[in-house]
């Protein structure tokens, strides 16, 4: 029974407050008795959510303040030390064999102590010791004289023509215009830092509008990456997609991700889902199976579906540890131990026995009847309200394990199948660091054009290819194009 606080509100102090109920004991128990009931449910409801943290629930790292939880591997413990493994490559500083420059150390005097003069005494060999610096920073200044030539026919001074791209008395090339766009889009230094490395290491104090220019000569540079990325994750057989909150132009904006393991796409709306998708055109021609966390509009998709794993796990963390339910523990080990032991099978040849899955299956069933047994859903008496009926936090997740068991359990059946979306959040890690760095963006097209630029950026980086190369490649007007969708 819900109470009417307002009017046993506290108005002046807790005497009134106390009085009011010592009032309402002798003359309506029954009511007092509801009062202590509701009060104990909204007690319940606020130990519950204050109990919930990064390591039991979806809530970011970054909600936990000081007062973090404990880490909590779920990796088992090698038995190794730490450190490099034998036979592990390593990657020592190695000398090359063409150095840039070579200084000779002649020998004159012996250092033995005799003081013999050693300088026409045969050479037997040299100690060679290699040292790996930095030259002195400088722009280097190219510049282009175009011939200027009277016509013989028409008597008019003509002039070669310049190369592409150069259009100004003075101005930046793609290489340096490509560092600007590297410090800004991949390592996330801010305007104004930039501006101070760049006058520190060249000499050259350049303005916020010259970096804010770079980066938008490779936002439209990028179009057509953008858009053959997209068309390659439409056919992808596997896609994550995970979506976050992000601070643009004053009001919440959704920075949605979608990825494989050799593409990322990144994409920003006013909408979570619905609209947004419809807008991106993505995930609608999306035929494959999609890797996401259980937000109910990636259902309408016309395309198979996935759970993310570790989502599940930190729901039956909660379960277990605060709110006590048995059969959350089980089906915590039982989830990890069937993911362990396909992650096995894997590495071996493939998907376990066909007798093996059954059996988990069987496990699995049986544990969400426990659940449903010790949290059974009652039908409310009375006319049916709007809406959806209102569930506690366990029977919510057993509803979703009962109704999604396919998508739960899509990585025991497709060897494919991951067991998280770890590739979906890794990709909106950066994203969250630059809003932290910044504390929002300005305008939708910047955010946007971050987006785009963190998209190539990522996709480049998956694709083992040299991050600022391509870059400057961008910027001439050669933009690395992806050809496959892993």
């Amino acid at each position: 029974m819900s109470i009417p606080w307002s009017r046993i509100s506290v108005k002046g102090s807790a005497a009134w407050t106390r009085k009011t109920l010592q009032t309402m004991a002798r003359r309506k128990p029954g009511r007092l008795v509801d009062i202590v009931l509701d009060l104990q449910s909204r007690l319940k409801a606020l130990e519950t959510r204050l109990a919930q943290n990064s390591a039991n629930s979806s809530k970011p790292p970054s909600s936990d303040g000081y007062t973090k939880p404990a880490p909590k591997s779920l990796r088992r413990p090698s038995r190794r030390n730490s450190g490099g493994q034998n036979g592990h490559p390593g990657s020592t500083l190695q000398p090359v064999d063409k150095p840039d420059h070579v200084v000779v150390l002649r020998l004159g005097r012996c250092p033995c102590g005799c003081g013999a003069d050693l300088r026409k005494q045969p050479l037997l060999r040299h100690e060679t010791r290699q040292v790996f610096d930095l030259p002195p920073q400088k722009l280097v200044v190219a510049e282009h004289r175009a011939e200027v030539k009277l016509c013989p026919n028409s008597g008019r001074e003509v002039s070669a023509a310049f190369p592409a791209g150069v259009n100004a008395p003075a101005q930046y090339g793609p290489r340096f215009n490509a560092w600007l766009v590297y410090l800004r889009g991949q390592q996330l230094i801010p305007l104004e830092r930039i501006s101070q490395m760049c006058a520190d290491l060249f000499g050259r104090p350049v303005s916020e509008a010259t970096v804010c220019a770079a980066v938008t000569t490779a936002h439209h540079a990028l179009a057509g990456f953008e858009t053959t990325v997209k068309d390659l994750i439409a056919r992808a057989p596997i896609a994550h997609a995970d979506e976050t909150g992000l601070r643009v132009a004053g009001s919440l904006h959704w920075l949605q991700v979608v990825a494989t393991s050799t593409l990322t796409w990144y994409g920003i709306h006013k909408r979570r889902a619905g609209e947004s998708t419809e807008q991106f055109a993505l995930l609608a021609r999306f035929t494959g199976r999609l890797i996401h966390d259980c937000l109910s509009a990636y259902f309408d998709l016309k395309c198979l579906h996935a759970f993310c794993n570790a989502h599940l796990l930190r729901e039956l963390v909660f379960l277990n540890e605060v709110l006590h339910q048995r059969w959350a523990k089980p089906m915590f080990d039982l989830l990890l131990r069937v993911h362990r032991a396909v992650e096995a099978h894997k590495a071996r040849a493939g998907p376990g026995p066909l007798r093996q899955r059954h059996a988990w299956v069987r496990k699995f069933r049986a544990l969400v009847r426990q659940g449903f047994a010790e949290n059974p859903i009652k039908t409310p008496r009375g006319p049916r309200r709007r809406g959806r009926p209102k569930h506690t936090k366990a029977q919510n997740l057993l509803l979703r394990l009962r109704q999604h068991e396919s998508s739960v359990l899509a990585f025991l059946h497709d060897p494919r199948v991951p067991f998280s979306n770890n590739r979906a959040e890794q990709d909106l890690r950066m994203m969250k660091v630059q809003q932290k760095i910044s504390g929002a963006f300005r305008t939708l097209e910047g955010a946007r054009m971050f987006a785009r630029i963190r998209g190539y950026l990522s996709t480049a980086r998956k694709n083992h290819r040299d991050v600022f190369q391509e870059l400057v490649a961008a910027l001439s007007g050669r933009p690395f194009m992806p050809t496959a969708a892993a």
